[in-house]
């Protein structure tokens, strides 16, 4: 029923269709004023980014937070890059997920396979990443998994080391399968404007 919910209120949010450079963005409104953008490749349907922005409590529009695809530059790097710019070997994490998993990339991870360990935090709802060397330690949910409130399910957690990146995957279950299908049928009939053309069909 819960994932029931969720599709309803993707079904009833407005959305804006756009096709440029190969994709096809959508901008949905949700009505308490939260705001989801997506892009998909036009070829294969794979979601490349999901963002979402939120209002503060005065109204004023927050910045956009990603949840799927590379992390945005902050707002202020030409200013202060100089004085705060991330090292370039820190682990950077970000998510691009395939049609059948979600999967987490970390990157400038140079350690061996067998120190990292992946698992399931039931109470937390949450997946951790730590290594035995105590070198690296992080926690995340999956967003989709609350907003359908579907459990975490150790058994369809699995983890690949490769090129100095730690890729951890989480089979996507049957549930969400069905809800991605179900969506993309409803996107895809959207009338996308062409690049250029700023009057949005909406829905």
């Amino acid at each position: 029923m819960a994932v029931q919910s969720w599709s309803d209120i993707l079904k009833s949010s407005k959305k804006t269709a756009l096709i440029h450079d190969g994709k096809r963005k959508i901008h949905y409104l949700f009505t308490d004023g939260k705001e989801m953008a997506e892009e998909y490749d036009l070829k294969t349907d794979e979601l490349l980014v999901r963002k979402w922005r939120h209002k503060s409590t005065l109204g004023v529009q927050g910045l956009w937070l990603v949840e799927v695809g590379e992390p945005l530059a902050g707002p202020v790097a030409s200013l202060e890059s100089d004085m705060i710019k991330e090292n370039s070997s820190n682990p950077i994490f970000m998510r691009k997920d395939t049609k059948t998993s979600f999967q987490w990339r970390i990157r400038n991870l140079s350690y061996p396979k067998d120190v990292f360990s992946v698992s399931v935090d039931h109470s937390e709802r949450c997946i951790i990443i730590k290594t035995s060397n105590k070198k690296y330690y992080k926690k995340f949910s999956v967003p989709d998994l609350d907003r359908s409130q579907l459990p975490l399910d150790n058994s369809a957690l699995s983890f690949t080391h490769a090129n100095n990146t730690l890729i951890v995957s989480y089979e996507k279950p049957k549930e969400i399968l069905t809800l991605e299908q179900e969506l993309l049928k409803e996107l895809k009939k959207l009338k996308g404007s062409a690049d250029g053309d700023v009057d949005c069909k909406t829905q």
